[in-house]
């Protein structure tokens, strides 16, 4: 019979070879050696077929008399396999998505750039299969891809030539025949989308069903679709008055300078990250562990830059590489930066209390003793204590000495609670991307660029935009009820969600403080649609 650690070394060696990759930075996972992307209509009933044994095997798991940390990965393991029903059946961004064979071809290149010191080898390896793979792109997309995902890839793809041939002269010119192939096959592909954009389908929404059940099975989330839409509204009401008090506030208060360049930039942020690490230290918020790396921020290398539009351009570094500090690569500070990158060009503390928290908190997580717990990813918990974690260092006074950063907190707010009521509304049909796109713009406000960028993911891939706002409202609950106990603490409290913090927070809540209210409520409410606690 299976136990329930050799199940989840057994799903998690095969999800690191199946899982698709994305443009996130959050869900990358370590490949085995000598991988190569497989996304042939076999390759995908293989895929069907194996999660179907797992989750029979799944079943057969018996944790009733278990400990709570057993039951805790038990319930992780069914999120992770419904995840990977989300992805084939529901979204099936391998017959509705052409940017999904632009990250699974290109894509793994780019990531594989992201280490200071890329793996030629491996990225030849995956560069021979982008032929094969764009092949299958055509048959797995035929009658079913969408016109509004076409055509952002369509745009994306404009210059993939020219840009393969900069990344080539500035990596290794050996590399030339590889990449040139790479993006004449990637030019096809653009040419073929456009000739079957006029017959392709429209954007269609996951509906209600579909989105309430990822929020209980993948998400294990307690929240109806109401909840999430009231949480937003009233967390953007909130942050739009605290930034319109602190703007009111620093109105006669200069700007400060950018940097000189992106090197300049780099050393700032050095020392700002140290101070970030002091300032948790000395006001006992969380632990510093002497073997935990930096993160640092280093100017965008020339083979990287030209196809920078394929995802975040950071390291994180991974599971195998905890030796290794996390990188961040940058562009060049000027008036014109994308929204992001302008926040953190004025003050790397920004950047330091979300990217850099994505740094720390995946490099403890990848520490845990449990090792169930290392490989699991869910946004919701990841991108909610990174937001939480904003917050978090606005008041305990580590931006009192630089007002205008306090105002980009508070528009960080703004944005993340926006995002929770886009992503809703265009999972359930109430919103379309042009309207997303315009209701970015209008409310942050966002650039268009950046809108139309951040509608489209959404759009492509519902229940993520949510995440930052979900998570950080759990997370809330999670320490004020913490925090009510007698003999508990901040930096204890913190220390726990950091280390855990790939869990989704429901479960934590029963493990950390005995209160199953959340994983009740999200488990009860699937019981009511399918009659059991079984995937």
């Amino acid at each position: 019979m299976d136990s329930l650690p050799q199940f989840g070394d057994d799903f998690w060696a095969w999800r690191a070879a199946a899982q698709p990759r994305s443009a996130d930075d959050i869900p990358r996972i370590e490949r085995p050696a000598q991988w190569q992307p497989d996304w042939s209509p076999d390759a995908v009933q293989a895929r069907r077929e194996r999660t179907s044994e797992f989750e029979a095997r799944w079943k057969a798991l018996d944790v009733s008399a278990a400990p709570i940390e057993d039951r805790v990965e038990h319930r992780l393991l069914r999120s992770a396999l419904a995840r990977v029903r989300w992805e084939l059946d529901v979204l099936a961004m391998w017959r509705r998505q052409p940017r999904f064979y632009v990250d699974q071809t290109i894509g793994e290149v780019f990531e594989l750039l992201t280490p200071p010191k890329p793996d030629l080898e491996r990225v030849r390896t995956v560069l021979r299969t982008i032929p094969d793979t764009l092949g299958h792109a055509r048959t797995n997309l035929a009658g079913h891809a969408v016109a509004a995902f076409a055509r952002a890839t369509i745009e994306e793809l404009a210059d993939i030539r020219g840009q393969l041939d900069e990344v080539a002269a500035a990596l290794d010119p050996s590399l030339t025949p590889e990449l040139t192939t790479a993006g004449e096959q990637l030019a096809a592909y653009r040419d073929w989308l456009i000739e079957q954009e006029p017959a392709m389908r429209p954007v269609e929404a996951v509906g209600r069903s579909a989105f309430e059940a990822f929020l209980r099975d993948v998400a294990v989330l307690p929240y109806s679709v109401e909840e999430l839409l009231a949480i937003s509204r009233q967390e953007f009401d909130r942050a739009v008055v605290l930034e319109a008090v602190e703007r009111n506030r620093n109105r006669d208060v200069p700007m400060s300078p950018l940097p000189a360049d992106s090197a300049a930039q780099g050393e700032l942020e050095k020392a700002a990250e140290q101070s970030v690490r002091d300032f948790y230290e000395r006001h006992d918020l969380l632990s510093q562990p002497d073997d935990l790396r930096h993160y640092r921020w280093l100017p965008m290398p020339a083979y990287l830059a030209p196809i920078a539009w394929l995802g975040v351009t950071d390291d994180l570094t991974g599971p195998s590489r905890l030796d290794q500090d996390g990188v961040s690569y940058l562009p060049e500070p000027s008036a014109d930066l994308p929204y992001f990158y302008a926040a953190q060009a004025r003050d790397p503390r920004c950047g330091i209390a979300h990217e850099g928290v994505h740094y720390q908190q995946l490099a403890l997580s990848w520490r845990n003793p449990r090792p169930l717990r290392r490989w699991y990813y869910d946004s919701v918990p990841n991108e909610g204590i990174a937001f939480y974690n904003e917050e978090l260092m606005l008041a305990a006074g580590l931006f009192d000495d630089a007002p205008h950063s306090r105002e980009i907190i508070y528009n960080f707010m703004r944005l993340r609670a926006l995002r929770v009521e886009i992503d809703v509304r265009l999972a359930i049909g109430e919103l379309d991307v042009h309207g997303a796109e315009a209701f970015l713009m209008e409310k942050v406000p966002m650039d268009k660029a950046t809108a139309r960028e951040e509608a489209t993911f959404f759009a492509a891939f519902p229940g993520q935009a949510m995440t930052y706002q979900v998570g950080k409202t759990q997370i809330l609950r999670f320490v004020a009820d913490a925090m009510r106990r007698e003999g508990m603490n901040l930096r204890d409290v913190h220390d726990y969600l950091w280390r855990n913090g790939n869990v989704p927070i429901a479960l934590l809540r029963a493990e950390f403080l005995g209160l199953h209210d959340d994983w009740n409520a999200a488990d009860t409410k699937a019981d009511l649609e399918r009659g059991s606690t079984t995937i």
